[in-house]
């Protein structure tokens, strides 16, 4: 098996939608229109095996010295193969080339993270526009169980 990780095209939209989508309905990733992609898919590292999309992962820019790994996910058929750690891995090394100082990550999967060197953060450390941007759209919230997590590199 050969997994090829690259930037995706506009046309990777429904099949990065086709991946995410179980997650997307378990309220595990919160939902993103085809246009939110296109609009950030700069952002977005994808991971292929034989020309199909199994598994993506953000890394989203909140301010000059802070970014945040987002929309992680890895087929199920795929995982435990090392592919979301090394999206992870790409989207840090991309995070140091930009100069980004530390990247945030809000998890239900604390032990994969603390693996990468994440530690966990009060929710209340969390940039408030994060909060208003992103956190309302969930349909866990005001209840949230994911945890907060922050790398500095």
């Amino acid at each position: 098996m050969k997994i090829i990780y690259s930037k995706p095209k506009l046309y990777h939209i429904e099949d990065m939608q086709r991946v995410v989508k179980k997650a997307v309905e378990e309220g595990i990733i919160l939902p993103r229109s085809d246009d939110e992609i296109a609009t950030n898919i700069r952002s977005y590292t994808i991971a292929q095996e034989n020309k199909k999309i199994i598994g993506f992962t953000a890394l989203h820019i909140h301010t000059k010295t802070l970014a945040e790994i987002r929309s992680l996910i890895v087929d199920e058929n795929f995982r435990g193969l090392g592919i979301g750690k090394s999206l992870v891995l790409m989207a840090i090394q991309e995070a140091k080339e930009l100069g980004v100082q530390e990247i945030l990550s809000l998890t239900y999967n604390r032990d994969f993270f603390e693996k990468l060197g994440f530690e966990e953060i009060e929710k209340e450390k969390i940039p408030e526009h994060k909060i208003w941007a992103d956190c309302i759209k969930c349909k866990h919230f005001p209840i949230c169980n994911e945890i907060s997590m922050i790398k500095k590199i």
